[in-house]
């Protein structure tokens, strides 16, 4: 299984950019919330002091995401067979909860200005969050790459994306406040962002629920995967597939194979590694594959299964 080691290293590199990546933010992030804190009380402005609590946050959100990742290399106990990579699924779904409840907090706030306008210190408002147009956007920036490879920094890509875009809401009312007096422009563009923020949290919060629950990956097709084992020669039908998430990063698979009664010890080693290596491009990485006979009875509870052929192959 030379081929596992490679992949394997090859994923450790990954993390410690991501590594690198989400401590960045997190610097970044804990600067521009102290900020923000001291202009908030200084200029006695709402506006800031909550965003300064929304940044806050990103903080957790980022901390989060960077713990899940270091538990990913924490080796496989026997208590925890799997290790602890289960962890950045739940990081992920915590992650779009906690986005979920920054939105209800930015509605409410929006509706209780809306009832009771006040006035706008608006270029001070403005200065600080372009402030945070650069930070939030340097940070989006830094998980872009990743973010379609991984829950949690898409997560942290959004929770990221979302105050860029606060920010440049914060300083379009702020500009247009100084100019006009027009107070209720800063209800109007909370509103805009929170629908895009809806939108974007919606499907990393469906995905992360769809994880957690041990459902297929989005990613992989497993009707598409089903159809190319079948074309294996030697196989004949299948039946218990399982495919799941360990990590936000890696998936197993489990399947019975009903194999041709005239399939040699070679023949099954062959099928074996042909169906590994099919695997390996869709990105599941943990395969378990039961090998029985044309015409044996198989049931979940009870295989008979020919033994020497869960011998592990190392090729």
């Amino acid at each position: 299984m030379g081929h596992d080691h490679h992949d394997h290293h090859h994923h450790e590199l990954k993390i410690s950019e991501v590594s690198r990546a989400l401590v960045i933010g997190i610097v970044l992030n804990v600067i521009f919330v102290l900020l923000e804190t001291v202009t908030g009380f200084w200029y006695d402005s709402l506006a800031l002091l909550s965003d300064a609590g929304h940044n806050f946050s990103d903080v957790i959100a980022l901390v989060m995401a960077l713990a899940a990742f270091k538990l990913l290399s924490v080796k496989p106990t026997k208590e925890y067979t799997y290790g602890y990579r289960k962890t950045t699924i739940w990081a992920a779904l915590i992650n779009a909860l906690l986005l979920m409840i920054a939105v209800g907090m930015i509605l409410w706030k929006s509706i209780d200005r809306w009832m009771n306008p006040v006035e706008i210190e608006g270029i001070t408002t403005a200065l600080i969050a372009s402030v945070g147009i650069v930070i939030n956007g340097l940070t989006a920036w830094l998980f872009v790459k990743g973010k379609d490879q991984d829950l949690n920094i898409r997560g942290a890509y959004l929770h990221m994306l979302a105050d860029t875009l606060v920010s440049v809401g914060v300083v379009f009312s702020g500009l247009i406040i100084w100019q006009t007096n027009w107070y209720w422009i800063d209800t109007v563009t909370s509103w805009v962002i929170v629908i895009m923020i809806l939108l974007s949290t919606w499907s990393l919060l469906k995905d992360s629920i769809r994880l957690g629950l041990d459902g297929v990956p989005k990613e992989i097709d497993s009707s598409k995967l089903q159809d190319q084992i079948l074309k294996i020669k030697g196989v004949l039908s299948m039946h218990h597939m399982h495919i799941w998430a360990l990590s936000t990063a890696e998936n197993a698979m489990t399947v019975h194979l009903v194999i041709d009664k005239a399939c040699t010890f070679d023949d099954a080693a062959r099928i074996k590694h042909e169906i590994r290596h099919l695997l390996e491009h869709d990105h599941i990485q943990h395969v378990t594959l039961e090998l029985e006979k044309e015409g044996e009875k198989c049931s979940a509870k009870d295989c008979t299964i020919i033994s020497e052929q869960e011998i592990h192959h190392h090729h």
